[in-house]
This record gives structure tokens, C-alpha cells and sequence, in this order.
């Protein structure tokens, strides 16, 4: 176990060099600094003074070493958009909101799809199973924007139980939360029912219930504690997806978290911020998959031993 955790953790780490790479990359290929972050009628002194300060004047390797040693010190600079904030810091204060919302999201999706998922299993060919199928196949087919501003027009505009947008309260939380989650609902139900079916088939299943086992404990005892590695293999993605996927969905909602930091660090150009954004869901998402990889290895015998 311990030898696939420090594998595990390698190779996040390299991943997380290859991120930085391209971030850097994409830095240098998004156009000049200097055009972009002087005004037009900047005087040559002051444009030799900013690119020394920039470190522009060294060749390009060099630029990403010193880009790379800020990085892991959490340097990033200053915001251009937010004058006297810390990128970094100006993140990780918004850090906090988005995992609230990410972690309301993910609970929405959990608690919904794997009964979901189970009951459509056990009820094959069902009007429960059909239903179930139909709404994974509408989760999956509905754009979560879309979704999101239909719940505003609905709770919020229709109905005046729900507020349209901001924060401040748990009731802030329902509607983006709803519509993070509908899709990542869809897809962890389908792949519950579809490990359940495989799984109460099997021999182990139907011997508890020759020996009288009560139902519900084969089904999860038995049944859905060895069917749960496949959804839980899933579950990384679905917990980062729906941490970075929150940048739409706080956009559509105004919620001051990082999506809507990133969204306006990129109508503001602010390069210091979007390169700080980045790598924050980077680690979130490396640290949400090596979580998993844990569980698995706990969920897993097999592999726990071995």
C-alpha cells in the first residue's frame, strides 16, 4: 500500500510539472506583456523598467525556473485587476466558497444516485429502472448553464422561494448546487446500476439468499460493497469535475468563488491570478484522485494486500 501511494504521489507531482509547463507556455503565447499591461503611451524608460522587473529580458528557460521556484512558494505576483492583492491569496480566499458549493454538489449527488442506481438495479426492467434511465439520460443531455438559469426562472423568478444569485446563506447554496450535480447525478447512477446488475448475479449473492439472509443486507452488505469500487473509481472525477466545473455555474449565479474569479481574471487579463487559478484546481484535482486512489486500495483487498 505504501509502495502505491508514494507511485501514486510521483506521479501527481510530475503531472503537476507538465501543468505548470503549459501554463507558463500558454502565458507566452497569449501576446506581449508589455502591450497588454502598459497603456499606449508608455514612455520607453518605463517599458525597459517593466520588463526588467518582469525578468522579460531573460531567455525563456531561465523564465520558467523562476516561474517555477515563485510557484511552489505560492507566488504569483499581484493582481492587475485587484490592485494590492496577492493572486495566490486573493484565490485562496475565494477557495473556501467554491468547496462549500463543491461539497454541497457532491453530497446532492451522492445521496441521489446511489440509491438511484441500486433500486434501478434491483428493480430490472422496472417503471422504477425506466425512470431511472430517463433521468440519467436527461442529466446527461442537458447543458448545466442552461439548467442553471432554468432553476433561476423557476425557484427563483417563478416560484420567490430561492434567491437568483450571491451569497450569504444556505438557501445561496441550493440552486447552483442542483445544477452542478445534475449531470455528475446522471452519470454516477448509470455506473451503479450498471455494476449492481453484474454484481447480483454473482454466485456469492445468490448463496447469502439460499442461506436466508435478509434482502436487505445482500444487497448491501453483499451486493453493493463489492459493486462499489466501480463507482468509486469514478468518484475522483466526479468530486474534481465538479470543483472546477463550477466556473460556469458561478458565473450564471454571481458566486464570489474561484470560477468567478477565473471568469474575471480572464475579461480583465489578468495574468497573474488566471495562472494561479489554474494551478489551485490542479492540486485540488491531483489531491481529490489521490484521495480515491486510497479508498480504492481500502475498498479493494486484492490490491491491499498485494
Amino acid at each position: 500500500m505504501l509502495r502505491h501511494l508514494l507511485l501514486r504521489s510521483g506521479s501527481s507531482l510530475f503531472a503537476l510539472l507538465i501543468i505548470s509547463m503549459i501554463v507558463f507556455s500558454l502565458s507566452q503565447l497569449s501576446g506581449n506583456p508589455v502591450d497588454a499591461l502598459l497603456p499606449d503611451d508608455a514612455t520607453q524608460e518605463q517599458i525597459d523598467t517593466f520588463i526588467r522587473d518582469w525578468g522579460l529580458d531573460q531567455p525563456l528557460w531561465k523564465q520558467y525556473m523562476t516561474f517555477l521556484g515563485n510557484a511552489m512558494l505560492g507566488d504569483f505576483g499581484t493582481s492587475l485587476k485587484w490592485p494590492g492583492e496577492s493572486a495566490m491569496g486573493f484565490v485562496l480566499d475565494r477557495m473556501p466558497a467554491t468547496l462549500k458549493l463543491g461539497g454541497l454538489a457532491i453530497l446532492i449527488s451522492v445521496v441521489i444516485a446511489l440509491p438511484l442506481g441500486i433500486a434501478a438495479a434491483y428493480t430490472k426492467g422496472s417503471i422504477t429502472d425506466n425512470a431511472a434511465q430517463l433521468f440519467a439520460l436527461l442529466g446527461q443531455s442537458m447543458p448545466n448553464f442552461w439548467l442553471g438559469i432554468v432553476l433561476i426562472w423557476v425557484f427563483s423568478v417563478w416560484l420567490g422561494w430561492l434567491p437568483t444569485s450571491g451569497t450569504g446563506s444556505f438557501a445561496h447554496l441550493i440552486l447552483p448546487a442542483i445544477a452542478i450535480a445534475w449531470f455528475q447525478i446522471s452519470a454516477l447512477t448509470r455506473l451503479t446500476r450498471s455494476a449492481m446488475l453484474e454484481v447480483l448475479d454473482a454466485e456469492y449473492v445468490k448463496l447469502a439468499r439460499v442461506k436466508g439472509v435478509p434482502e436487505w443486507l445482500v444487497i448491501c452488505k453483499h451486493a453493493f460493497r463489492n459493486a462499489a469500487v466501480v463507482p468509486l473509481t469514478y468518484f475522483g472525477i466526479l468530486a474534481a469535475s465538479i470543483l472546477t466545473g463550477s466556473v460556469v455555474i458561478e458565473s450564471v449565479y454571481s458566486y464570489p468563488g474561484m470560477g468567478w474569479v477565473a471568469i474575471e481574471a480572464i475579461r480583465g487579463r489578468d495574468f497573474p491570478v488566471i495562472q494561479a487559478v489554474i494551478l489551485a484546481y490542479a492540486v485540488i484535482y491531483m489531491l481529490s484522485n489521490l484521495l480515491v486512489d486510497l479508498l480504492y486500495v481500502v475498498v479493494n483487498p486484492r490490491m491491499h494486500h498485494g
